[in-house]
Protein backbone atom coordinates (compact mmCIF):
# COMPACT_ATOMS: atom_id res chain seq x y z
CA UNK A 1 0.00 0.00 0.00
CA UNK A 2 1.43 3.43 -0.95
CA UNK A 3 1.94 6.05 1.79
CA UNK A 4 1.71 8.92 -0.47
CA UNK A 5 -1.75 7.50 -1.41
CA UNK A 6 -3.06 6.91 2.18
CA UNK A 7 -1.91 10.70 2.49
CA UNK A 8 -4.23 11.84 -0.24
CA UNK A 9 -7.13 9.80 0.97
CA UNK A 10 -6.94 10.89 4.26
CA UNK A 11 -6.85 14.78 3.13
CA UNK A 12 -9.62 14.12 0.57
CA UNK A 13 -11.74 12.50 3.81
CA UNK A 14 -11.22 15.44 5.59
CA UNK A 15 -12.01 18.07 3.44
CA UNK A 16 -14.92 16.59 1.81
CA UNK A 17 -13.82 17.87 -1.66
CA UNK A 18 -10.85 16.72 -4.30
CA UNK A 19 -11.30 20.29 -5.36
CA UNK A 20 -9.75 21.49 -1.53
CA UNK A 21 -7.80 18.62 -1.13
CA UNK A 22 -6.15 19.26 -4.55
CA UNK A 23 -5.34 23.03 -3.53
CA UNK A 24 -4.18 21.76 0.18
CA UNK A 25 -1.87 19.54 -1.05
CA UNK A 26 -0.95 21.03 -3.86
CA UNK A 27 -1.49 18.30 -6.60
CA UNK A 28 -3.94 18.75 -10.10
CA UNK A 29 -7.22 17.40 -9.30
CA UNK A 30 -7.31 14.73 -12.06
CA UNK A 31 -4.10 12.78 -11.10
CA UNK A 32 -5.10 13.18 -7.08
CA UNK A 33 -8.38 11.40 -8.20
CA UNK A 34 -6.31 9.26 -9.91
CA UNK A 35 -4.30 8.08 -7.08
CA UNK A 36 -7.43 7.77 -4.85
CA UNK A 37 -8.75 6.04 -7.28
CA UNK A 38 -5.82 3.47 -7.09
CA UNK A 39 -5.85 2.59 -3.64
CA UNK A 40 -9.44 1.50 -3.92
CA UNK A 41 -8.60 -0.65 -7.28
CA UNK A 42 -5.99 -2.16 -4.40
CA UNK A 43 -8.48 -3.15 -1.63
CA UNK A 44 -11.18 -3.60 -3.94
CA UNK A 45 -13.58 -1.29 -2.03
CA UNK A 46 -15.14 2.11 -2.65
CA UNK A 47 -13.73 3.90 -0.47
CA UNK A 48 -15.54 7.72 -1.05
CA UNK A 49 -19.05 8.90 -2.55
CA UNK A 50 -18.70 11.54 -4.93
CA UNK A 51 -21.88 13.80 -5.37
CA UNK A 52 -22.50 17.31 -6.45
CA UNK A 53 -21.37 19.09 -3.57
CA UNK A 54 -17.85 16.33 -2.77
CA UNK A 55 -17.56 13.67 -1.27
CA UNK A 56 -18.59 11.43 1.37
CA UNK A 57 -17.15 7.87 3.49
CA UNK A 58 -18.30 4.94 2.26
CA UNK A 59 -18.32 2.10 5.88
CA UNK A 60 -14.66 1.17 3.92
CA UNK A 61 -13.59 4.53 3.80
CA UNK A 62 -14.13 5.21 7.67
CA UNK A 63 -12.42 2.05 8.24
CA UNK A 64 -9.38 3.04 6.53
CA UNK A 65 -9.03 6.71 7.49
CA UNK A 66 -9.15 5.90 11.37
CA UNK A 67 -6.23 3.27 10.37
CA UNK A 68 -4.72 5.61 7.86
CA UNK A 69 -4.24 8.05 10.52
CA UNK A 70 -2.68 5.91 13.05
CA UNK A 71 -0.39 4.43 9.81
CA UNK A 72 0.66 7.95 9.03
CA UNK A 73 1.23 9.20 12.15
CA UNK A 74 3.55 6.02 13.09
CA UNK A 75 5.43 6.94 10.21
CA UNK A 76 6.16 10.58 11.36
CA UNK A 77 7.22 9.65 14.61
CA UNK A 78 9.54 7.08 12.92
CA UNK A 79 11.28 9.76 10.98
CA UNK A 80 11.39 11.49 14.45
CA UNK A 81 13.03 9.60 16.17
CA UNK A 82 15.67 8.62 13.43
CA UNK A 83 16.29 12.51 13.42
CA UNK A 84 16.86 11.98 17.24
CA UNK A 85 20.04 9.51 16.25
CA UNK A 86 21.55 12.32 14.20
CA UNK A 87 21.30 14.48 17.48
CA UNK A 88 18.55 17.13 16.34
CA UNK A 89 14.91 17.34 17.49
CA UNK A 90 12.60 17.69 14.56
CA UNK A 91 9.46 16.23 13.31
CA UNK A 92 5.89 17.49 13.99
CA UNK A 93 4.00 17.95 17.07
CA UNK A 94 0.06 18.61 17.38
CA UNK A 95 -0.69 20.74 20.47
CA UNK A 96 -4.30 20.96 21.32
CA UNK A 97 -5.97 23.84 23.34
CA UNK A 98 -9.42 25.06 24.54
CA UNK A 99 -10.09 28.13 23.02
CA UNK A 100 -10.20 30.63 26.00
CA UNK A 101 -7.09 28.90 27.12
CA UNK A 102 -5.46 29.73 23.56
CA UNK A 103 -5.85 32.98 23.56
CA UNK A 104 -4.07 33.64 26.08
CA UNK A 105 -1.17 30.77 25.65
CA UNK A 106 -0.63 29.74 22.60
CA UNK A 107 1.67 33.49 21.35
CA UNK A 108 4.28 32.39 23.91
CA UNK A 109 4.21 28.99 23.60
CA UNK A 110 4.82 28.88 20.17
CA UNK A 111 7.91 31.16 21.18
CA UNK A 112 8.94 29.15 23.49
CA UNK A 113 8.81 26.01 20.92
CA UNK A 114 10.54 27.81 17.97
CA UNK A 115 13.38 29.03 20.37
CA UNK A 116 14.02 25.40 21.87
CA UNK A 117 13.31 23.23 19.06
CA UNK A 118 14.18 25.23 15.95
CA UNK A 119 14.19 22.27 13.79
CA UNK A 120 10.36 20.60 14.45
CA UNK A 121 7.59 22.23 13.72
CA UNK A 122 4.21 22.88 16.10
CA UNK A 123 0.30 22.92 14.69
CA UNK A 124 -1.96 24.33 17.40
CA UNK A 125 -5.81 22.90 17.24
CA UNK A 126 -8.78 24.36 19.51
CA UNK A 127 -11.54 22.25 20.48
CA UNK A 128 -13.50 21.25 23.29
CA UNK A 129 -11.17 19.06 26.36
CA UNK A 130 -13.88 16.09 24.83
CA UNK A 131 -12.88 16.23 22.01
CA UNK A 132 -9.32 16.60 21.89
CA UNK A 133 -9.26 13.39 24.07
CA UNK A 134 -10.76 11.46 21.45
CA UNK A 135 -8.51 12.75 18.87
CA UNK A 136 -5.67 11.78 21.42
CA UNK A 137 -6.66 8.38 20.62
CA UNK A 138 -7.28 8.30 16.84
CA UNK A 139 -4.08 10.50 16.62
CA UNK A 140 -4.70 13.55 15.47
CA UNK A 141 -3.11 15.01 18.38
CA UNK A 142 -0.02 14.70 20.38
CA UNK A 143 -0.60 16.33 23.19
CA UNK A 144 -3.94 18.04 24.51
CA UNK A 145 -4.34 20.81 27.32
CA UNK A 146 -7.63 19.58 28.93
CA UNK A 147 -9.93 20.80 31.42
CA UNK A 148 -11.59 18.40 34.01
CA UNK A 149 -10.30 15.35 31.98
CA UNK A 150 -12.06 11.74 32.80
CA UNK A 151 -9.66 9.37 33.64
CA UNK A 152 -9.30 6.91 30.50
CA UNK A 153 -7.36 3.54 30.04
CA UNK A 154 -6.67 5.23 26.47
CA UNK A 155 -4.94 8.93 27.33
CA UNK A 156 -2.65 9.86 29.80
CA UNK A 157 -3.02 12.90 32.22
CA UNK A 158 -0.34 15.06 34.08
CA UNK A 159 -2.09 17.87 36.31
CA UNK A 160 -0.59 21.15 35.91
CA UNK A 161 -2.77 23.43 38.20
CA UNK A 162 -6.21 24.02 39.97
CA UNK A 163 -7.58 27.30 38.50
CA UNK A 164 -10.59 28.22 41.12
CA UNK A 165 -14.11 29.31 39.02
CA UNK A 166 -15.61 32.73 39.93
CA UNK A 167 -19.12 33.96 39.35
CA UNK A 168 -18.89 36.73 36.00
CA UNK A 169 -21.17 39.43 36.72
CA UNK A 170 -20.99 43.28 35.96
CA UNK A 171 -18.54 45.87 37.43
CA UNK A 172 -21.84 47.87 38.57
CA UNK A 173 -24.36 44.82 39.50
CA UNK A 174 -24.88 44.58 43.69
CA UNK A 175 -22.51 42.53 45.15
CA UNK A 176 -19.55 42.91 43.28
CA UNK A 177 -16.91 41.34 44.52
CA UNK A 178 -18.29 39.49 47.36
CA UNK A 179 -18.15 35.40 47.59
CA UNK A 180 -21.04 33.50 46.60
CA UNK A 181 -21.92 30.37 48.14
CA UNK A 182 -22.32 27.12 45.78
CA UNK A 183 -25.96 26.88 46.88
CA UNK A 184 -26.73 30.46 46.29
CA UNK A 185 -25.15 29.92 42.66
CA UNK A 186 -28.00 28.05 41.93
CA UNK A 187 -30.44 31.12 41.84
CA UNK A 188 -27.93 33.18 40.01
CA UNK A 189 -29.16 33.19 35.62
CA UNK A 190 -26.08 31.74 33.86
CA UNK A 191 -24.68 31.77 30.56
CA UNK A 192 -22.77 28.99 29.98
CA UNK A 193 -21.77 26.72 27.59
CA UNK A 194 -23.50 24.02 26.61
CA UNK A 195 -22.50 20.14 27.26
CA UNK A 196 -20.11 18.52 27.35
CA UNK A 197 -17.94 21.84 28.17
CA UNK A 198 -16.15 20.62 30.91
CA UNK A 199 -17.51 23.91 33.50
CA UNK A 200 -20.42 23.00 32.49
CA UNK A 201 -20.63 19.14 33.93
CA UNK A 202 -19.05 20.55 36.88
CA UNK A 203 -20.93 22.77 37.72
CA UNK A 204 -23.91 20.54 37.47
CA UNK A 205 -22.28 17.97 38.88
CA UNK A 206 -21.53 20.00 42.01
CA UNK A 207 -24.80 21.14 42.53
CA UNK A 208 -26.32 17.84 41.91
CA UNK A 209 -24.18 16.80 45.27
CA UNK A 210 -26.47 19.51 46.89
CA UNK A 211 -29.81 18.56 45.49
CA UNK A 212 -29.80 22.00 43.00
CA UNK A 213 -29.81 22.67 39.12
CA UNK A 214 -28.27 25.41 37.77
CA UNK A 215 -30.76 28.33 36.38
CA UNK A 216 -29.32 28.44 32.71
CA UNK A 217 -30.58 31.64 30.78
CA UNK A 218 -28.75 31.04 27.65
CA UNK A 219 -26.10 28.27 26.01
CA UNK A 220 -23.52 29.82 24.28
CA UNK A 221 -19.99 27.67 23.15
CA UNK A 222 -17.34 30.76 23.50
CA UNK A 223 -16.17 32.50 26.26
CA UNK A 224 -15.51 35.83 24.50
CA UNK A 225 -19.71 35.73 23.34
CA UNK A 226 -20.66 34.84 27.06
CA UNK A 227 -18.33 37.78 28.37
CA UNK A 228 -20.30 40.05 25.82
CA UNK A 229 -23.72 38.55 27.33
CA UNK A 230 -22.72 39.32 30.76
CA UNK A 231 -21.67 42.67 29.59
CA UNK A 232 -24.76 43.14 28.22
CA UNK A 233 -26.69 42.18 31.40
CA UNK A 234 -27.94 39.10 29.86
CA UNK A 235 -27.07 37.28 32.98
CA UNK A 236 -23.89 35.80 34.51
CA UNK A 237 -21.06 33.37 33.91
CA UNK A 238 -19.04 30.56 35.81
CA UNK A 239 -15.43 31.29 34.23
CA UNK A 240 -11.78 31.15 35.82
CA UNK A 241 -10.19 34.48 36.45
CA UNK A 242 -7.96 34.13 33.80
CA UNK A 243 -10.70 33.89 31.14
CA UNK A 244 -12.39 37.69 31.91
CA UNK A 245 -8.44 38.90 31.79
CA UNK A 246 -8.79 38.12 28.02
CA UNK A 247 -11.01 40.31 27.84
CA UNK A 248 -11.60 43.12 25.29
CA UNK A 249 -12.19 45.38 28.76
CA UNK A 250 -11.23 43.19 31.59
CA UNK A 251 -12.60 46.29 34.00
CA UNK A 252 -16.27 46.22 32.91
CA UNK A 253 -16.10 42.63 34.69
CA UNK A 254 -16.40 41.62 38.80
CA UNK A 255 -15.14 38.26 39.75
CA UNK A 256 -17.21 36.83 42.95
CA UNK A 257 -15.23 33.67 44.93
CA UNK A 258 -17.22 31.03 44.86
CA UNK A 259 -17.22 29.35 48.20
CA UNK A 260 -18.64 26.11 50.40
CA UNK A 261 -17.17 24.56 48.77
CA UNK A 262 -14.90 26.67 46.09
CA UNK A 263 -15.23 25.31 42.57
CA UNK A 264 -12.13 24.37 40.57
CA UNK A 265 -11.02 23.70 37.70
CA UNK A 266 -7.99 21.32 36.64
CA UNK A 267 -6.38 21.86 33.87
CA UNK A 268 -4.00 18.48 32.83
CA UNK A 269 -1.98 17.70 30.07
CA UNK A 270 -2.99 14.88 28.14
CA UNK A 271 -1.11 12.58 25.95
CA UNK A 272 -1.89 8.90 24.20
CA UNK A 273 -1.32 5.98 26.78
CA UNK A 274 -0.99 3.81 23.25
CA UNK A 275 1.54 5.27 21.16
CA UNK A 276 4.98 6.16 23.01
CA UNK A 277 6.17 9.79 22.65
CA UNK A 278 9.10 10.81 20.28
CA UNK A 279 11.77 12.72 22.10
CA UNK A 280 10.17 16.12 20.37
CA UNK A 281 7.11 15.13 22.13
CA UNK A 282 8.92 14.82 25.37
CA UNK A 283 10.48 18.04 24.98
CA UNK A 284 7.28 19.92 24.54
CA UNK A 285 5.90 17.97 27.01
CA UNK A 286 8.59 19.60 29.49
CA UNK A 287 8.40 22.90 27.76
CA UNK A 288 4.63 23.27 28.75
CA UNK A 289 5.15 21.75 32.28
CA UNK A 290 7.59 24.42 32.90
CA UNK A 291 5.85 27.25 31.13
CA UNK A 292 1.46 27.03 31.08
CA UNK A 293 1.69 27.22 34.92
CA UNK A 294 4.05 30.03 34.64
CA UNK A 295 1.81 32.69 32.34
CA UNK A 296 -1.43 31.28 33.83
CA UNK A 297 -0.34 31.91 37.72
CA UNK A 298 1.10 35.88 36.70
CA UNK A 299 -1.28 38.47 36.46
Amino acid sequence: MDLKQLAYFVRVAELGSFTRASIALDIAQPALSRQVRLLEVELHQNLLVRNGRGVTLTEAGSVLLEHSRGVLHQIERLREELSRVRGALSGRVALGMPPSLSKRVAVPVTRAFRQRLPEAALSIIEGLSVTMQESLVSGRLDIALVYNATPSPDVDLIPLLDEALYLIQRSDDPAAGEPITLKDLARQPLVIPSRPNSIRMLVETELGKLGLHPEITLEIDGVPTILDLVADGAGRAVLTRNAVLTAATPSLFATRPIVSPQLQSRLSLALSSRRPSTGTQRAMLNLLEELIPQLLTTR
